[in-house]
């Protein structure tokens, strides 16, 4: 957990002023649902105790003026004149998000930001999305907006898809602003309904970065995009009433995988069953059958690394290790895939062996580090009253 009065300290440093207010945003990890969120279909998320805090402060013009700690650098625009920022990256999820409350006719005035994270960079967690979250909510409350949770949410992920480029879907986004703590939260991402289930307090999250960062607005993300909406469209010739991946069930692909080309196929049966193990997990999680939950999350990593083709070698040898273990319950790749992190079930009893035992196999093969965060389920974006 960071220190807000570190925050708020930070940006008086920087800007000469104390800031008006602090907010604080978590990542996420997700536990099953893998690529079926922009398939209206079900993920089982929870927000981390990992967290991205923005301290801002009205300014009497036009100009946003944002510094990251983690990069060292200041980025300015004006908010009538929004463009993306070709040499500062981490700019362009603030500047969407500002762009985004401005096209829905809210008037908003110029501010100074400052942001500070310990959400590791391209890990799977969600970095951007609590950046979003947190910008987006800081924002609102300088100009006294009244977003509501969805909204946020969808304005957050509409500037990741319409502005950053990334077709993400709206889980990310989702449990950053709604996470609760203690709970994972199964969301169905075709009505944003959602559901908390209790987290047995005998388990932890066990978080296993790779160290292999992925990019996913240069990577194969949109293409397993396209390959589902692909898939869709060559599956309504028999199946005319579906709209998306989520309403064909696997006896349905399986009988009318002729239509499909064999990668499109691949694409399409990993989404279809993914949604069912979803359910499946939290009907498991429910009963507290961590046993069957486990099985479930192996299950999701087999079809993500043959079926969707989204793990590496470094990814699969976490899982493998991580499964050696005794009092592991299941391990997969969580995130966007091509890198990132595992997402690990552990009793509390084996987590101090766990990560010996990971840490030290992953350095052995590999050469590389692995960071092993320990989380617990989160509270969603709030505001902290240490401003």
């Amino acid at each position: 957990m960071q220190d807000p009065h570190g925050i708020r300290d930070a940006f008086t440093e920087h800007f000469g002023v104390r800031p008006r207010l602090i907010v604080r945003a978590p990542g996420r990890v997700n536990l099953i649902g893998e690529h079926t969120d922009y398939n209206e279909g079900f993920v089982f998320p929870i927000a981390i105790d990992r967290e991205t805090f923005v301290a801002a402060r009205s300014r009497p013009d036009h100009t946003i003026r944002t510094y990251t700690t983690q990069f060292g650098q200041e980025d300015s625009f004006d908010i009538g004149h929004i463009e993306r920022s070709s040499d500062k990256p981490w700019a362009n999820y603030v500047r969407g998000i500002v762009k985004g409350i401005l096209a829905r006719d809210l008037p908003i005035t110029g501010a100074d930001i400052l942001i500070r994270s310990d959400v590791p960079l391209g890990s799977g967690l969600s970095s951007s999305a609590s950046l979003e979250v947190a910008v987006g909510y800081a924002v609102q409350l300088l100009n006294n907006i009244n977003l509501l949770g969805e909204e946020l949410a969808l304005l957050a992920q509409g500037a990741e898809n319409s502005f950053v480029g990334v077709q993400c879907g709206i889980m990310d986004q989702f449990i950053s602003t709604f996470g609760r703590a203690d709970h994972a939260l199964l969301i169905d991402c075709r009505d944003l309904s959602y559901r908390p289930l209790p987290i047995p307090p005998d388990v932890r999250v066990v978080v296993c970065n790779s160290g292999v960062h992925h990019n996913l607005g240069n990577s194969e993300y949109n293409q397993r995009r396209a390959a589902c909406s692909e898939a869709v469209r060559l599956l309504r010739a028999r199946l005319p009433r579906i709209s998306t991946l989520r309403d064909v069930s696997s006896a349905d692909l399986m009988a009318n995988a002729d239509l499909l080309p064999p990668t499109i196929l691949m694409r399409a049966r990993h989404v279809v069953t993914e949604n069912q193990r979803t359910l499946d997990a939290a009907a498991a999680l429910e009963r507290a059958d961590l046993v069957a939950f486990g099985k479930l999350m192996n299950a999701s990593h087999t079809s993500m690394r043959d079926d969707y083709q989204i793990s590496v070698l470094e990814i699969d040898l976490l899982t493998e290790l991580a499964r050696a273990v005794p009092g592991c319950y299941g391990a997969r790749l969580t995130g966007g895939g091509f890198g990132g992190s595992t997402v690990n079930l552990v009793t509390i009893s084996a987590i101090d062996r766990f990560v010996a035992e990971v840490a030290a196999g992953y350095k052995a093969e590999t050469g590389r580090e692995t960071d092993i965060l320990v989380c617990r389920p989160s509270e969603g974006v709030s505001r902290v009253t240490a401003a």
